[in-house]
């Protein structure tokens, strides 16, 4: 008789919450009808945290992409006004890119979807389970201490 793998089971339960949060994402931000795919959200979203516009050589290394990556993603967003490929002040051959007002409308909209989509998902808890859930999601992004360490 084998014996249960509960850290196998424990990952394909996380693979399979991961899936689920990606689709209801997915669906919350068609229904916004910004056009966007949920690369260019994310590449949005990492432009919004910078405190000045980077080049797209730091949002590839932010994005942990290749640069060639989000050319392409800078190419549609660019397009369709959300973001501007803008020279920079202090050195004339360094392209930095930057948010649009709609771009920054986009985001909005984006957040918006973003929560909804965190309130289907979380739905089925209460708020302790909720605080609970946040806590130990906590423990894992920030890595704690290894076992068996």
């Amino acid at each position: 008789m084998t014996t249960p793998d509960p850290d196998g089971l424990l990952a394909e339960q996380l693979l399979r919450f991961t899936r689920r949060v990606h689709r209801i994402q997915k669906r919350h931000l068609e229904h916004s009808d910004l056009g966007i795919t949920p690369a260019q959200s994310r590449l949005l979203r990492t432009l919004a945290h910078f405190s000045t516009p980077p080049r797209m050589a730091d949002l590839a290394t932010r994005l942990e992409v290749v640069p060639r990556a989000v050319t392409s993603l800078v190419d549609g967003l660019e397009a369709s006004g959300k973001v501007r490929r803008a020279p920079d002040p202090n050195n004339r051959r360094v392209i930095r890119i930057e948010l649009t007002d709609d771009g920054r409308k986009a985001l909005r909209a984006l957040r918006d979807a973003r929560r909804a989509a965190a309130e289907e998902i979380l739905a089925p808890l209460t708020t302790d389970q909720r605080a609970e859930f946040g806590g130990l999601l906590d423990t894992l992004i920030d890595g704690g201490p290894a076992r068996g360490c």
